[in-house]
């Protein structure tokens, strides 16, 4: 009798965690991980990306790479930014910088991209290495760029001038007016 209850205590209690977690499971199946990808686009591709989605209000592009120190420091901005923001019509894409040629180089940004759970659109720049730099028109990384709709810049912040650094807290506070209608 006692093993014929034991057994029906242990039903109900997987009924009842099936019927609380409203159809999710516990497995690890669910690891946001799991979702996140680095999708390869030349130059032309992405820009066709920017402009594809209509519904999106703006998307902010952080451009990065594995070898990159403050890129990688700052990147919880990014996540952030994508927490705070998509409801209210932002998209988020990490664009890497990394030689697409360099295994090494895209396996590291994957797992980097694994390990902050950048469920976000994630894109390799499927270009020469270094032409990233000449195609938005920066010397330095990290950078980061807000697009319209129609995928045309916004605006942008970059450490090209040194007397002008920006920090991730300005470009929250810009797509927070961006969004808001303010700006």
């Amino acid at each position: 009798m006692k093993v014929l209850s034991c057994s029906f205590y242990y039903v109900l209690l997987i009924a009842c965690m099936a019927i609380l977690s409203n159809g999710t499971t516990f497995s690890q199946d669910n690891d946001p991980a799991k979702n996140v990808k680095l999708e390869r686009l030349t130059w032309k591709q992405f820009q066709a990306r920017l402009a594809a989605n209509k519904q999106i209000k703006y998307t902010v592009v952080d451009a990065w790479s594995t070898t990159c120190g403050p890129c990688k420091e700052n990147f919880p901005h990014v996540l952030e930014m994508h927490r705070k923001y998509a409801q209210k019509g932002l998209a988020v894409i990490s664009l890497s910088l990394d030689d697409p040629s360099d295994k090494a180089a895209v396996a590291e940004a994957e797992k980097f991209l694994k390990e902050k759970n950048a469920v976000f659109t994630n894109v390799l720049l499927d270009e020469n290495f270094g032409e990233g730099f000449e195609k938005l028109n920066i010397n330095a990384i990290p950078a980061v760029f807000v697009y319209g709709p129609d995928g045309k810049e916004v605006r942008r912040f970059t450490m090209d001038d040194p007397n002008k650094q920006f920090t991730y807290e300005q470009v929250e506070k810009a797509l927070g007016a961006l969004l808001d209608g303010k700006s």
